[in-house]
């Protein structure tokens, strides 16, 4: 037997990541709940869409991580992320497709973080769960 398959736990590694994902974006939902989503409601606005929308980042950013930790409705949880990770890319990230940061990374590298990971939720996670 290889040494490394004493590491393979692919439930481990899926409930870690849906764990990690669920922290990380609830830091960002308690953000909104501080202090508002008035800027979100702005961009909306501006490309002719009502304002109240902007009231569904609470879903994709606190309830959804919320069913994520919990284990409620896995599925349904993460493809919320990730319509809530589009809609964030196409309304406030549209000229930091090709663009990097300080440090050389990618503009969008924490976008396409949430987004991916919420994706592979979504593909592996066991429906019945």
């Amino acid at each position: 037997m290889k040494f490394w398959s004493h590491f393979h736990h692919p439930h481990l590694g899926a409930l870690l990541l849906r764990t990690t994902l669920a922290l990380l974006l609830l830091l960002h939902g308690w953000a909104k709940i501080r202090y508002g989503v008035g800027w979100i409601e702005g961009l909306l606005v501006q490309r002719g869409l009502p304002g109240f929308l902007a009231y569904a980042v609470y879903l994709g950013e606190v309830v959804a991580p919320l069913m994520l930790l919990v284990g409620f409705w896995v599925v349904p949880a993460a493809a919320v992320v990730v319509v809530n990770m589009v809609v964030a890319l196409v309304l406030a990230h549209q000229g930091d497709w090709l663009a990097l940061n300080r440090t050389g990374g990618w503009a969008l590298e924490l976008q396409a973080f949430y987004l991916v990971s919420a994706l592979v939720v979504v593909l592996t996670a066991r429906s019945g769960k």
